[in-house]
C-alpha cells in the first residue's frame, strides 16, 4: 500500500538571503535590497544569476567558466576582493546582510562590471622574456628545482584581485602611473628568477626596472595581496620581497656597487 509523500516537514535546504548589490554607472549609483532564494551547494555566482533571471535582468555581471580559472568574475563581497564563483553561500549565516559590489581600485563601467585596462597596460609595460643566446626553440634546458622556484606564479589566474586590494593602488589613484602593483611586480621577479632570461645581456636589469619604472618602492609588504589571491600564491614573501632583497643588493650594497663599476670598466 502506497501513501502519499509527506510534505508537511520544511525544506532545511534553501531559505531567502537578504542581498544588496550595487547598482549603476561611472555616473553613479547605490546599493539595492533583494530578497533571494539559496539552494544547497550554491555560490555567490549562482546568486547573482538568480536575480538576472528574476528579479533584476538587466544586472551586469562579468564571468565565463565558473570554475575559478578565468578571473573574470571578480567583485568585493562584503568589503573583501574574492570571485563570485568560488565564494560559497556555506561560508555566510543565513541571517547575514550580504552585499556585493565591483572591485574598488578600477572605474566602474556598470553595475559589477569594472573596466580593468590598467592592468593590461601595466602588462606590456613589462618586457617579455628574453631567450638565451645560442639557444634555439626546443634547445632551453633547466633543473627541476629552477622550474619550481617560479613555477608558482604561473598559476595566476589574472582575477586582478591582488591588484584591487592593494592599498598603493585602492586608496591613491595618483599612483597608478608609477606603480605596477603585486601581479605585474610578480612577473618581474618571475623573470628574474628565470635561469634562461637573458635580459641581463641584453642590456636590461630586471631588479632596476623594477624599482626605478615599476614602482617596487611603493610596495610595503602588507601581505594583502597574498590573502585575497584564489590560487594560493605567496606572493609577497616568494616574489615581492625576494625582489625587494635584489634591488636592495643592486641599489646600495658596496661590493655590488664596486663589481659592476669594474665591469663596466673592462
Amino acid at each position: 500500500m502506497t501513501t502519499a509523500e509527506d510534505t508537511s516537514t520544511p525544506d532545511t535546504t534553501s531559505y531567502d538571503a537578504h542581498f544588496r548589490v550595487w547598482r549603476g554607472d561611472q555616473e553613479g549609483g547605490g546599493l539595492e535590497d533583494f530578497t533571494v532564494e539559496v539552494n544547497e551547494g550554491e555560490v555567490v555566482l549562482d546568486i547573482i544569476h538568480r536575480l538576472q533571471a528574476t528579479q533584476a535582468p538587466d544586472l551586469a555581471v562579468r564571468w565565463n567558466c565558473k570554475a575559478g580559472k578565468c578571473g573574470s568574475c571578480s567583485a568585493e563581497i562584503n568589503g573583501r576582493p574574492r570571485l563570485l564563483c568560488m565564494t560559497r553561500m556555506s561560508v555566510f549565516a543565513r541571517t547575514d546582510v550580504i552585499t556585493v559590489t565591483p572591485l574598488r581600485a578600477f572605474p566602474v563601467v556598470r553595475d559589477l562590471v569594472t573596466d580593468v585596462g590598467f592592468n593590461y597596460e601595466k602588462a606590456r609595460e613589462v618586457p617579455a622574456f628574453v631567450p638565451p643566446q645560442g639557444l634555439g626553440p626546443g634547445e632551453y634546458r633547466m633543473q627541476q628545482e629552477d622550474v619550481g622556484r617560479s613555477q608558482e606564479f604561473r598559476k595566476c589566474i589574472e582575477c586582478f584581485l591582488c591588484q584591487d586590494t592593494c592599498h598603493v593602488v585602492r586608496d591613491h589613484e595618483e599612483n597608478k602611473t608609477a606603480f605596477a602593483g603585486p601581479r605585474f611586480l610578480m612577473r618581474v621577479a618571475e623573470l628574474d628568477m628565470h635561469p634562461l632570461d637573458g635580459a641581463a645581456e641584453d642590456g636590461l636589469d630586471r631588479k632596476t626596472t623594477a624599482q626605478d619604472e615599476h614602482g617596487l618602492g611603493y610596495c610595503n609588504i602588507t601581505k594583502c595581496c597574498t590573502e585575497v589571491c584564489p590560487e594560493g600564491i605567496k606572493i609577497t614573501d616568494n616574489a615581492l620581497i625576494p625582489l625587494k632583497e635584489r634591488a636592495a643588493d643592486r641599489k646600495y650594497d658596496p661590493l655590488v656597487w664596486l663589481g659592476n663599476k669594474i665591469r663596466r670598466r673592462s
